[in-house]
């Protein structure tokens, strides 16, 4: 429609939308009743995790720092040692700090947030009401629609029944970082908090395990209360460079393979992306429903799980799209804190192999119906 055509009562400069755009705001830690009435509020005690998680950092560092004096300051007499020690284990347990903070202050990832409308590409433009206010999107799917926010859900984002909320690319909810989500915008700082307490757990658990060798062949030298820190350090140490770091691990291959948490531990997830069903001749919905599924139906969906990697691009641009940078000083940041995913959140480039997998499994769990 041409611009000579449209009515001055339906239409809007970009100047207006741009001040309408702006006068929208949003609130990071939204009120659940408004979205979700059966999500509960967050009390005093959904924090207590997020005080264990400081505690298990913090807790050991008397300990920590009485090993070091004792044993490499006075009994090794090695002062270069206990400087490197120190130098080596506070950076990483800052980097820890930094990237949590990074967790607790960001929001996951507002979907509903506008930052741009449609149809606008000049500042002397016009947008038609219509156009502004429908988008060329199809909400019809049960996977494009929120029914609880009553709001449209771009790819990837789910409803978080906790907060409740949806969050862009939702990876999983985390009752150890103040009982929030992570999302498209705190996924790296997540990880980046789980290699550097895996890294720092590592670290002071061999530095104390050396140690205690060390007591046990010369246990006239060192102080006798020395070792009883260097054994609970070691033993703490090594606790939760397994735990946190098979957690890390974890996360490493997801982002290899481009899946989050949910897509990972959710095959029928993949009902939704299937193509377009025969209209005819057999009785699932389309997109079919993990209830009305057979055994055999089943089945097929989790192993076609196995292989199918709907946004696996390459391990190289998977990890670009976790953690993109263009300049050095976005690299330092990332490396320090974690950053944030680049991109919008909403769309996502698909494994162009995905589709002809897709197609193959739909056909399958169609003529498995038929024989039913």
């Amino acid at each position: 429609m041409s611009s000579a055509r449209r009515s001055p009562l339906l239409s809007f400069t970009r100047s207006e939308l741009r001040s309408a755009v702006e006068s929208i705001t949003f609130n990071p830690n939204p009120s659940p009743l408004p979205n979700d009435p059966d999500a509960p509020r967050k009390r005093w005690y959904h924090y207590l995790p997020l005080c264990g998680t400081l505690f298990m950092i913090l807790g050991p560092q008397p300990s920590w720092l009485y090993v070091l004096v004792d044993f490499h300051l006075r009994t090794l007499n090695k002062p270069h040692l206990t400087v490197i020690h120190i130098a080596v284990s506070y950076t990483l347990t800052f980097m820890a700090f930094s990237s949590l903070i990074v967790c607790l202050a960001r929001d996951p990832g507002p979907p509903n947030a506008l930052s741009r409308l449609e149809g606008a590409t000049s500042e002397g433009e016009d947008v038609d009401m219509r156009e502004a206010l429908m988008p060329n999107n199809d909400f019809s799917s049960p996977s494009k629609w929120c029914r609880k926010c009553w709001a449209p859900k771009p790819e990837r984002t789910h409803h978080c029944s906790l907060c409740g909320r949806c969050v862009l690319k939702m990876d999983h909810h985390c009752p150890w970082i103040g009982a929030k989500c992570i999302g498209h915008r705190t996924y790296p700082a997540f990880l980046h908090f789980l290699v550097s307490v895996s890294l720092l757990s590592a670290y002071v658990s061999g530095v104390c395990g050396h140690a205690l060798w060390y007591s046990f062949n010369h246990p006239f030298v060192v102080n006798e209360v020395t070792p009883i820190h260097e054994l609970v350090l070691m033993f703490y140490g090594a606790v939760f460079a397994l735990i946190v770091g098979s957690f890390a691990c974890y996360h490493i291959y997801l982002i290899s393979t481009n899946q989050t948490t949910l897509e990972n531990i959710s095959p029928f997830l993949l009902l939704r992306h299937l193509p377009p069903l025969p209209s005819t001749g057999h009785s699932l919905s389309d997109p079919p429903l993990e209830p009305e599924l057979a055994f055999s139906q089943r089945r097929i969906v989790k192993d076609a799980h196995a292989n199918v990697f709907l946004y696996n691009i390459g391990f190289r641009k998977n990890w670009a799209q976790a953690f993109g940078y263009t300049t050095k000083s976005q690299l330092l940041f990332r490396l320090w804190c974690g950053g944030a995913s680049p991109g919008d959140g909403k769309i996502f480039p698909r494994n162009p192999r995905a589709e002809v997998m897709l197609s193959r499994l739909a056909r399958e769990l169609v003529e498995l119906d038929d024989d039913r």
